[in-house]
C-alpha cells in the first residue's frame, strides 16, 4: 500500500518503538564489530553531507593519480581533510553497492545483492525490516534527504526512499531511467516533476544540474538544524553526454579522439535518446573529463554553501563512488587509467572494481592533509555516522566505525575481514583478510571454484596468483566466503537455486 512521505510502515514503526537506545548492545549482534556509543553530555550535533560518484575510477580525480582531468575542488577538498588509499565499495555494481552503503552490511547479509530490475521503471525493493542510515539519523533528530540516483526500490514499495527514512528525495528514482542525463522527468518524493525542453529529441535541461539545485536548496532550508544530505550523483555513469558549455570547450581539442563504438549498460531503455551516436559530438574522451570537471564544480558549490550559511566547522562531508570505472556508452577507463593501474574495472571484484576514492573534510576535527591506509568499506559508513550523531545502531551490521581514524585517534578497531560477493558474469567472491585478497570466479558452473590469492602489499595490480604457495592462506579464506555468505531467495546464486 502506498503510504504519504511522512510515515513509515507499521512494522518498522513496531520495530523502533520495541527498542530503545539504551536498552540494546550492539555486541550482542553476531555480525556486528562496533557500536555507536550515546554521549550523556549535549552537544551540537555535525551536519553529514555524504556525496557518492557514480562509477568514478579510482584513479579518476587529481587527488588520486590523474593527469588528464581537472579536479581542483575535490583535490582541494582532499587536501584541506583525510583521504583514504584502502577504502572499498559495498559491491561492484550500484544497487548493491548503494544496499550496503545504506544498510551496513556487506553483500553476503544485505537485502539487495545484485541489479535486479522492475518495469516499466523501478528495481527490487528493500524490504521493511531494513534499517537504513537515514532511519538511524532520522530517530537521532535529523532531517534527511537524498538527491541523485536510488535504485533501491520504486515510489509507493517498501524501497521508496521516502520509506527508508527519507523526508524528502528528488532524482532518478530508477537507474534505467538515470543512463540519460537529459530525461524527461525526475521523481520529488511521489510526484513526476516534468524537466523543461527535454523529450527524445530536444536536451535543454541537464539533469544533474536540476538535482544541484535541489541539493544546495535543501543545505540552505536545514542549515539551523542537524541534517543529513545524502547525494548520489549520477556522473560519470554509462551515458556520455554533457552540455556543451564552457567546461566542455576548456577539452575540445586536448585529446585524440577515437571512432566511438557502443557498448551501453543501458540500451534496452526506451530509444536510448540515439546516446551512441551522439556521445557528445563524437568526443567522448573530451565529454567524460568535462562531466568529472562538472562533478567537480557541484562539489565545490556545495562546500561553498556550507561556508556561506557559517556552518563549515560542523558540517562533515565525504565523498566517494559506489564502484569502479566503467567501459559503456563511450567510457574508456585505459585512455584515462580510471583504475590507478589497479586491475579490473565495474563488475569484477579484482580492485580496479571495488577499491574507490573515499576522502572527508571536517575542519576543526579532521586535520588538513592527512591521508590514511585505513581499510574500511561502505558498511562502515553506518556506524561512524551513528557515532558522530551520538546514537545507536539497532540493526545486525558488519560496519566498524572509523571515527577514531578521521580524528587522529590511535584506538581504532580493525576488521577481521571484508567479504563481497557478485551474482553476474559467473558468479564471484572476494575476500581481503589483512594485505591478503582472495578472489573465486565462474561459481555457476562451479561452486568449488579453485580461489586465487593475491599479496597486495607487494602485488597490488593482483598480477600473481600465488595460491599454491599458501593453502593455509586459501583455506582461511575459503572459510570466511562459506561462513560470510547467508542464502538469499531474491538474491540466490544460480547454484542455489
Amino acid at each position: 500500500m502506498k503510504k504519504d512521505n511522512k510515515t513509515i510502515s507499521r512494522r518498522k514503526f513496531l520495530r523502533f518503538a520495541s527498542t530503545s537506545a539504551a536498552g540494546i548492545a550492539l555486541a550482542g549482534f553476531p555480525f556486528a564489530s562496533s557500536m555507536a556509543r550515546a554521549e550523556t553530555k549535549e552537544v551540537e550535533k555535525p551536519n553529514i553531507i555524504f556525496i557518492l560518484a557514480d562509477d568514478l575510477g579510482y584513479g579518476d580525480l587529481g587527488c588520486y593519480g590523474q593527469k588528464k582531468i581537472k579536479t581542483p575542488n575535490l583535490d582541494k577538498m582532499a587536501n584541506e581533510g583525510m583521504r583514504f588509499t584502502n577504502h572499498y565499495s559495498g559491491s561492484t555494481v550500484c544497487a548493491p553497492s548503494r544496499s550496503c552503503l545504506m544498510t551496513g552490511q556487506h553483500t553476503g547479509h544485505t537485502p539487495i545483492r545484485g541489479n535486479k530490475e522492475y518495469k516499466p521503471e523501478g528495481q527490487h525493493p528493500m524490504g521493511a525490516d531494513a534499517l537504513t542510515v537515514a532511519e538511524v539519523l532520522k530517530k537521532a533528530g535529523y532531517t534527511t534527504g537524498a538527491f541523485g540516483k536510488w535504485g533501491l526500490g520504486f515510489v509507493g514499495t517498501e524501497g521508496d526512499p521516502n520509506n527508508q527514512g527519507f523526508d524528502e528525495f528528488f532524482g532518478y528514482n530508477c537507474q534505467r531511467v538515470a543512463h540519460r542525463y537529459y530525461p524527461e522527468y525526475l521523481w520529488h518524493n511521489d510526484k513526476k516533476v516534468k524537466l523543461p525542453g527535454n523529450d527524445w529529441t530536444n536536451k535543454v535541461t541537464y539533469g544533474p544540474d536540476a538535482i544541484q539545485e535541489k541539493t544546495l536548496e535543501f543545505i540552505e532550508k536545514n542549515h539551523n538544524k542537524p541534517f543529513f544530505c545524502y547525494v548520489p550523483h549520477i556522473i560519470p555513469h554509462a551515458e556520455i553526454l554533457v552540455p556543451e558549455d564552457e567546461i566542455f570547450k576548456s577539452y575540445e581539442g586536448t585529446f585524440k579522439e577515437e571512432p566511438f563504438v557502443s557498448e551501453h549498460e543501458g540500451a534496452e531503455y526506451g530509444k536510448d535518446l540515439e546516446i551512441r551516436r551522439y556521445a557528445s559530438q563524437s568526443k567522448p574522451h573530451a565529454a567524460f573529463a568535462s562531466m568529472i570537471t562538472r562533478l567537480d564544480k557541484h562539489i565545490g558549490e556545495i562546500i561553498q554553501k556550507v561556508k556561506d550559511l557559517g556552518i563549515e566547522e560542523n558540517t562533515l562531508i565525504i565523498f566517494s563512488s559506489d564502484n569502479g570505472p566503467h567501459k559503456e556508452g563511450g567510457a574508456d577507463p585505459w585512455f584515462f587509467n580510471s583504475t590507478g593501474n589497479l586491475r579490473g574495472i565495474k563488475r569484477d571484484l579484482y580492485e580496479g572494481g571495488i577499491r574507490i576514492p573515499m576522502f572527508a573534510r571536517w575542519p576543526g576535527k579532521i586535520k588538513p592533509g592527512r591521508v590514511t591506509d585505513h581499510i574500511s568499506a561502505f558498511w562502515d559508513i553506518m556506524p561512524t555516522v551513528a557515532e558522530i550523531a551520538q546514537t545507536q545502531v539497532t540493526s545486525k551490521i558488519d560496519g566498524i566505525s572509523f571515527l577514531p581514524t578521521l580524528l587522529g585517534k590511535n584506538n581504532q578497531i580493525q576488521h577481521d575481514y571484508l567479504y563481497w560477493e557478485f551474482h553476474e558474469k559467473g558468479g564471484k567472491q572476494a575476500v581481503r583478510l589483512g594485505n591478503w585478497k582472495g578472489v573465486r570466479l565462474n561459481m555457476t558452473n562451479n561452486p568449488a571454484a579453485p580461489i586465487e590469492l593475491y599479496d597486495l602489499e607487494n602485488d597490488i595490480e593482483e598480477k600473481n596468483n600465488i595460491a599454491n604457495r599458501h593453502p593455509d592462506i586459501v583455506q582461511q579464506i575459503k572459510v570466511i566466503m562459506q561462513k560470510a555468505h547467508i542464502k538469499d531467495s531474491d538474491f540466490a546464486f544460480e547454484y542455489e537455486q
